[in-house]
Order: C-alpha cells, then sequence, then structure tokens
C-alpha cells in the first residue's frame, strides 16, 4: 500500500469516527446540545482536528442526513425493484420501506425525522436533490393512480403523501420511544394504518387538509418524546 492511499484511508477512518460520535451524541443529547468540542472529546482528538475534516456542526449533520437518506434510498436493485411494482403498490411498499428504516436505523430516523433543532437540508440544495427526487417519483405514482382510476380525481397528491407520512412517522416515534402499549404489534399497526389509509384513498373519502408547499427538508414540530430522541420532525 502506497503513502497516499494509507493516508486516504486513515483520513476516511478518522471521518467515520467523527460521524458516528456525533450520530450518538446528536441522538442522546440532542443537536443543540453537541458542541465540536463534545464530539472531539468522544473520540479524544482536538476540536482544530474535527474542522479539519468539516468547517461546522451543521456540516457533520448533513454529512449523516446524506448518509440517511441514502440508506432510506436503498440500494440500486431495490430501487429498481420498487420501480417495477404497479403506483399502488409502490405506494405502499415506500412507506413500508419507511417504517422499516425507522427500526434499522433508529438514529438516523431521529436525526432526521424527530430532533427538531437541526439544520433545514435546503441549506444544502444541490446534495440532497436526490431525496427531493424521491419525493417527486411518489407524487408521480399518486398521479398515476388518479389517472388509472385507483384514486378519486379530487385527491391532491402532496396531502395523500402528508397523511401517510404522518401516520407513519408517527407510529415509527411510539415505538423507538416505547410508547406502545403491552401487546400492541408496531408491524401490525403500520400494515393496517397503510391499509386503511389506501382504501380512504380509494374510497374517496372528502379530505379536509389541502395541498401547501411542503419541501422534504422542511421541519416541523411535533408534540412530545422522550429524551433520548427529541422532539421535532423532518418532513
Amino acid at each position: 500500500m502506497g503513502i497516499k492511499e494509507r493516508q486516504g484511508r486513515e483520513r476516511e477512518a478518522i471521518r467515520r469516527a467523527i460521524l458516528d460520535a456525533a450520530r450518538d451524541l446528536f441522538v442522546r443529547d440532542g443537536y443543540q446540545n453537541v458542541s465540536i468540542r463534545k464530539i472531539a472529546e468522544r473520540i479524544e482528538y482536538s476540536p482544530a482536528a474535527i474542522y479539519g475534516y468539516f468547517p461546522s456542526k451543521d456540516d457533520i449533520f448533513f454529512a449523516l442526513a446524506e448518509e440517511g437518506f441514502r440508506l432510506l434510498h436503498g440500494d440500486p436493485e431495490s430501487f429498481a425493484a420498487l420501480e417495477e411494482l404497479p403506483p399502488l403498490e409502490r405506494i405502499r411498499a415506500s412507506f413500508v420501506r419507511l417504517y422499516e428504516y425507522s427500526r434499522e436505523h433508529p438514529q438516523y430516523f431521529a436525526l432526521m425525522f424527530v430532533d427538531r433543532s437541526v439544520p433545514r437540508i435546503s441549506r444544502e440544495y444541490e446534495r440532497f436533490a436526490f431525496a427531493r427526487e424521491m419525493k417527486h417519483h411518489l407524487i408521480q405514482q399518486v398521479r398515476a393512480c388518479i389517472d388509472a382510476g385507483v384514486f378519486k380525481t379530487d385527491v391532491q397528491p402532496d396531502v395523500a403523501l402528508r397523511l401517510l407520512t404522518v401516520g407513519i412517522v408517527g407510529l415509527a416515534v411510539l415505538h423507538l420511544s416505547e410508547r406502545l402499549a403491552a401487546g400492541e404489534n408496531a408491524d401490525h399497526i403500520a400494515s393496517d394504518f397503510l391499509d386503511v389509509t389506501l382504501a380512504g384513498l380509494q374510497a374517496g373519502v372528502p379530505l379536509r387538509a389541502q395541498s401547501a408547499p411542503c419541501l422534504a427538508d422542511e421541519t416541523l414540530p411535533a408534540e412530545a418524546g422522550p429524551q433520548s430522541l427529541p422532539t421535532g420532525a423532518v418532513s
């Protein structure tokens, strides 16, 4: 192994250590309560060394959020398989994936959807273009359902996606914060919620909510959560 390659690996290992330490601290203590110095102490480096990898704490969060969205997106094969599904099944599978993501990657989920003190990813427009594209694809699937007569023509795609997101994210937060009652099965609740909501959209149940600008990187407040999951949401 050459010197440059070894140095590159060492630098990547340190970067990884910074991100892992920051992720753990952000989730445990809340983003706003973690400093660069605290991250540096966790990995036994100086704050100046951290700045050699990330210009600011916000940049550390953006790197973690980018990783989180790519984990949610899944590998190319999984995404390609999703693309092959009929529109209604793709919508369902996408939200099943969001629920499973909260189980598989609870720390990333907490940062992206729960902690309201994190920076908005709209500040990094180009970096998160692929995340907005994910939402665009889902909107197109809702429109395909409308065109095919699966949903009524008065269904607003943004509203339909908001309802599905609120339900799944809400369930995930209840599960992660251990607020479900003894004997309740989160997997069954997720499946039932999707069945009922999609059936309602198919039946044309009147919706009071109206479409409004809601980017995938806007932060919205939530009710409450445990200390290990600071309150808030990234929609």
